[in-house]
């Protein structure tokens, strides 16, 4: 090439490297049309443009100003900003400006945890009539993308829109219902951040640095650690091993019932749409599904691995600026309850660091009733999940939604949405907003051995505690009559055997306990099983929380049983 050529490619280049060299102001994808902006904080915004460049952020009569980083970063905080549901435009200017349309301020709280959050509108019962009518412009819906990350994130997939009918099919039911109790009970405008992801454990919603800092969840961080290092060996060895093995699985289940398979769906299908339209519950999805095998995660995309959903998912909304967060996950750790009684609250306390908002609102739901009820007085590791959840409680500005009596016992995806979404809005009054309402179903509080005879004493009774029956679960089933008696209480003695007792409201927030078996009782257990006949409310109609007096470890038999179950489920 002759100078003469190189000069002129020189020329030619000079705008595009000139172009190259300056990064217009950017901000990551929480920031879009239609946001919702926490009121009455610290709001910070941020993103990223050229190193040196000074930006600027004007919105609600407020310039701040920041300059970039050597790394292109920057931040800005705008100071309280009033709540107002007049749509507005927030601008960020550099040697560029972005325009943000249709911004409101108001409430905004993040929804996360598993299936049962991620849950959408469309497969809520009531969907039928609740979708048409779920016309709020004044709350705002933004959904994460699924992501996993071996490193936290700075930015993520979504974008915010206004709630329609059209809008909320597919986004979390619980999460909607929760915004529109808490919309009407305040008068504010919402923002929900949903992001969750089916099937997950805790640990996958952690941060590495915390679950390394805990000496009993350490080796979850060195399970990650030891992925990352691996992981060319094992991505070769799925490629090699596990997706053959997939592949004749599923050839051969598909030549011996894909075909029959497909009509039975098909059948299931035209009875789904049928039963909707006569407003009746859908029958069971065939029973072949369960049968069909599963494709197995690639080491690189495993949702269950440790810290990968912090980084994907909840690291890229750091620091937008929230009120709370609502969570409901638990069924993936059932296993491992007395883990989970410090997993759970390690997450709650990690994400409240990372936040940097102090110790905002976490609120979260217990397990729902689910699977077969026993006979007898059982001890389950549901049971025990549920008392982990009920322990995390101790943390300051949490709250807990009991839905015990609203689960499906064939289904562990229970259909009623709804009443999780308005029991999590009462916890939210309470607990976030500070208003002197009944927010909690009655909770054990203490016990008092009287002869053959136990008290226990609740707090959270409300109006007093009473006999009563949960909602109906599917459309077109009549609310359960109030049973005549209290279910769900067992005593035992010093042999630690269980037995079903009798249980009768001695004062408004005090039960009585007893049985002819049990002369001489020292403890009690409520609603302990996976799937348990329980019915003690306070007036205001919310359930009881389960709970056990003892702190007997669990059974072996138990845990046995647990262990072969789970052999046979893989």
């Amino acid at each position: 090439m002759t100078r003469r050529s190189l000069c002129r490619l020189t020329l030619c280049l000079s705008p595009l490297l000139a172009t190259a060299a300056r990064a217009d102001v950017k901000l990551p994808a929480i920031f879009s049309d239609n946001m919702c902006l926490q009121q009455s904080m610290k709001v910070p915004v941020w993103g990223t443009a050229s190193p040196g460049e000074k930006v600027t952020v004007t919105f609600a009569g407020q310039d701040k100003s920041a300059t970039a980083d050597d790394k292109g970063h920057w931040r800005v905080d705008l100071g309280d900003l009033k709540a107002s549901d007049e749509p507005a435009e927030l601008k960020v200017a550099g040697k560029n400006t972005v325009t943000f349309k249709n911004v409101i301020i108001g409430e905004v709280w993040v929804a996360s945890g598993q299936s049962n959050m991620e849950f959408g509108m469309r497969g809520a019962h009531n969907a039928s009539t609740e979708i048409p009518a779920a016309n709020h412009p004044k709350i705002r819906l933004f959904t994460v993308k699924k992501k996993i990350a071996f490193e936290p994130q700075s930015d993520c997939q979504g974008t915010w829109v206004e709630c329609t009918p059209e809008t909320v099919q597919g986004f979390s039911a619980v999460a909607y219902f929760f915004a529109r109790d808490l919309h009407k009970s305040t008068g504010l405008p919402v923002g929900m951040i949903h992001t969750s992801w089916g099937g997950t454990p805790a640990e996958a919603w952690t941060s590495l640095q915390a679950l390394e800092a805990v000496p009993s969840l350490k080796y979850y961080a060195d399970k990650f650690q030891q992925l990352v290092q691996n992981l060319p060996a094992e991505k070769e060895k799925f490629e090699k091993q596990a997706m053959p093995k997939f592949r004749e699985q599923q050839k051969k289940w598909q030549d011996q019932y894909g075909k029959k398979y497909q009509e039975e769906l098909k059948q299931w299908q035209e009875a789904s749409r049928q039963a909707r339209a006569e407003g009746k519950p859908a029958p069971p999805r065939p029973e072949l599904t369960r049968q069909a095998p599963r494709a197995p995660a690639a080491p690189d995309n495993d949702p269950h691995a440790p810290t990968v959903l912090y980084n994907g998912m909840i690291a890229p909304l750091l620091p937008y600026a929230i009120r709370g967060a609502i969570w409901y996950q638990g069924e993936s750790n059932a296993g491992k309850p007395d883990e989970y009684a410090t997993l759970f609250p390690t997450m709650i306390t990690d994400w409240r660091k990372h936040w940097d908002e102090g110790d905002f609102p976490f609120l979260f739901v217990q397990l729902a009733n689910y699977m077969s009820r026993h006979d007898q007085p059982a001890d389950t590791t549901w049971a025990r999940l549920r008392e982990a959840q009920l322990k995390t409680l101790s943390l300051p500005n949490t709250g807990m939604a009991v839905i015990i009596d609203i689960g499906q016992g064939n289904d562990i995806h229970p259909k009623d949405k709804m009443d999780v979404g308005h029991r999590l809005a009462l916890a939210a009054e309470h607990v976030a907003y500070g208003k002197d309402v009944v927010y909690s179903g009655p909770t054990y509080d203490s016990m008092k051995a009287e002869g053959h005879a136990v008290r226990i004493h609740f707090k959270n009774a409300g109006a007093g505690l009473t006999i009563a029956a949960g909602p109906s679960t599917q459309p077109g089933v009549p609310q359960e009559k109030p049973a005549s008696e209290i279910k769900g209480f067992a005593i035992a003695g010093p042999d630690k055997q269980f037995y079903w007792a009798t249980a009768k409201i001695v004062s408004p927030d005090t039960v009585e306990v007893s049985s002819d078996k049990v002369e001489h009782p020292v403890a009690v257990r409520y609603a302990w099983d996976d799937n348990p006949a329980a019915n003690l409310y306070n007036k205001e109609g919310l359930p009881a929380s389960p709970f056990r007096t003892d702190d007997w470890p669990l059974k072996q038999q138990e845990q046995v049983r647990r262990a072969k179950a789970k052999a046979k489920a893989q």
